[in-house]
């Protein structure tokens, strides 16, 4: 997960740079079936049987169904909402994934663990807002927010249902089949888009943005977050999300962003924090 963490804060970096360029559709369509591609090979070089696993195979829809709305309506929330708005609505994530951990799984959050979260939650929105009281004072919710919110409940939801759907299956095996669906789910919502799109227009960086999301954010972090789901609670899992402001600072920094100010550090110093208290068994 502190791998997850650092691919998927990639993705808010360089996502945000194309995010005007393409339909978050026709962008995601083309991301997943890249992704599944490459899952497939992993799978045929191990030799893994895939078959034992199609039994039910909605379980992979929903899965796949949840991930395609996660990663659209992020695109789609993008376009309209500032960064910073959208990174403050991402931390909301780990709580709601505690709380359907809890629904579905009956997963208790003790006094530790509800503390670890609060502090993470104060430290990533102390970095997001770049230890600046009058951003936070003058945060608006739009509808750009509106929308990646209404994703995030759905990337809230994925964690504690891939314990639930999953029947023993290998994680590679069940990465690769919710990858091959989530592609399924965003081709068949988004095939106007897909068809519309110039792909031979298309500027560099934005299918540089394409091969390091399909690669690094898809492929990579499917796998990651399905392991992770079967072995640690919801909230412990999702807990790992507010390391995210802190490596989307390394990653501007890297693309030539100025460096933060130092206040920003106690932060980063909290989130540290927070998942010491959650590593902590």
């Amino acid at each position: 997960m502190l791998a997850f963490s650092g691919l998927v804060a990639g993705s808010f970096s360089l996502g945000g740079q194309v995010a005007a360029e393409i339909a978050p559709t026709a962008l995601n369509a083309v991301r997943f079936a890249i992704a599944a591609l490459i899952m497939a090979a992993f799978v045929w070089a191990r030799g893994v049987r895939v078959g034992p696993a199609l039994v039910a195979p909605w379980r992979y829809l929903i899965l796949g169904g949840l991930f395609a709305i996660y990663f659209v309506l992020m695109f789609e929330g993008l376009k309209t909402a500032p960064p910073v708005s959208a990174a403050a609505v991402f931390t909301l994530t780990p709580l709601m994934s505690a709380l359907f951990g809890w629904v579905l799984l009956r997963q208790l959050v003790d006094g530790r663990i509800a503390l670890a979260l609060s502090i993470g939650g104060v430290g990533a929105a102390w970095v997001i807002f770049r230890a600046d009281w009058q951003a936070v004072l003058a945060f608006e919710v739009g509808r750009g927010e509106a929308i990646y919110f209404v994703g995030c409940i759905a990337h809230a939801l994925y964690t504690p249902m891939v314990r639930v759907l999953n029947r023993g299956e290998p994680v590679l095996v069940f990465s690769f089949l919710t990858l091959v669906s989530c592609a399924l789910c965003i081709a068949i919502w988004g095939i106007g888009d897909i068809a519309a799109t110039d792909w031979a227009g298309l500027r560099p960086m934005v299918w540089i943005a394409i091969a390091y999301v399909a690669i690094f954010a898809s492929a990579a972090t499917v796998f990651l977050i399905q392991f992770a789901s079967l072995r640690l609670p919801s909230s412990k899992v999702m807990a790992y999300t507010y390391l995210t402001p802190s490596w989307v600072i390394l990653w501007e920094i890297a693309l030539g962003q100025p460096v933060p100010a130092a206040l920003v550090l106690v932060g980063v110093g909290l989130t540290i924090t927070a998942l010491l208290l959650l590593l902590k068994n």
